[in-house]
């Protein structure tokens, strides 16, 4: 699993904030990963998994409140977007606390899957119409 939750630099959207929070969500899926695979406590990975449903909380703000102050025209299903992986992480959240769900090598593959496919999808789209802009 090393090469779970990698920063590749077709990743890019060539705006700079949006690039180093990318990279950081990845950095804490591969958290993630180590917790699982060294067998960390419960309350130990609670806290990667709690700080990953803040840090995405976070980080779909800041790209909302970009596409606002630039006037991006699809703002409204980049947000469904955003709360749609917002619900999926918290309801994880509140199942792992609960003893519901555990770590998994399927949940994290398919939790990388959805992060880079937003990245490659949603946020692709974005990109371009930043980079008309100027917004780096």
């Amino acid at each position: 699993m090393s090469d779970v939750f990698e920063w590749n630099p077709a990743y890019s959207v060539n705006i700079g904030s949006i690039d180093a929070q990318h990279r950081s969500l990845l950095a804490i899926g591969r958290e993630l990963c180590t917790a699982m695979s060294t067998g960390q406590s419960r309350a130990l990975t609670y806290n990667i998994v709690d700080r990953l449903a803040q840090y995405t909380a976070t980080h779909f703000a800041h790209e909302e409140r970009l596409m606002r102050a630039q006037g991006y025209p699809d703002i409204e299903a980049h947000h469904a977007e955003h709360e749609a992986l917002a619900a999926k992480v918290a309801e994880f959240r509140t199942d792992f606390k609960a003893g519901r769900k555990t770590i998994s090598i399927e949940l994290l593959q398919s939790m990388e899957s959805s992060i880079l496919s937003h990245f490659q999808g949603p946020d692709r789209k974005y990109s371009k119409f930043f980079g008309e802009k100027a917004v780096a």
